[in-house]
């Protein structure tokens, strides 16, 4: 790849459009782990459940336009899944959810 700077120009000019969802996912793994590694999990709990979170952050990230959040806004999410976690983020969706099915 050194040999073709075609390349290299196009990944900064992706980065540079998408900054705010790469940044929103990093900083939400970054925050998870240490979240683990601090409360005394494994490296491997740490390293799964930032990688989760991270992936949840780009889905919500992406989804942000859609209800008139600007993309901007996306590391603030991603800050906030992080310290949350998976666990906490897949039960609220549950009871989200399971409002939504039992309301007629």
């Amino acid at each position: 790849m050194p040999d073709r700077p075609e390349t290299w120009a196009f990944l900064m000019a992706w980065l540079e459009s998408h900054h705010p969802l790469v940044y929103a996912a990093v900083l939400s793994a970054a925050l998870a782990a240490a979240r683990l590694i601090y409360s005394g999990g494994s490296l491997r709990r740490a390293l799964g459940e930032g990688f989760i979170c991270g992936l949840i952050t780009l889905a919500a990230s992406n989804g942000l336009s859609l209800i008139g959040i600007p993309l901007e806004a996306a590391p603030f999410f991603g800050g906030v899944i992080g310290l949350l976690g998976a666990d906490s983020i897949r039960a609220l969706l549950q009871r989200f959810a399971q409002r939504k099915v039992d309301t007629p």
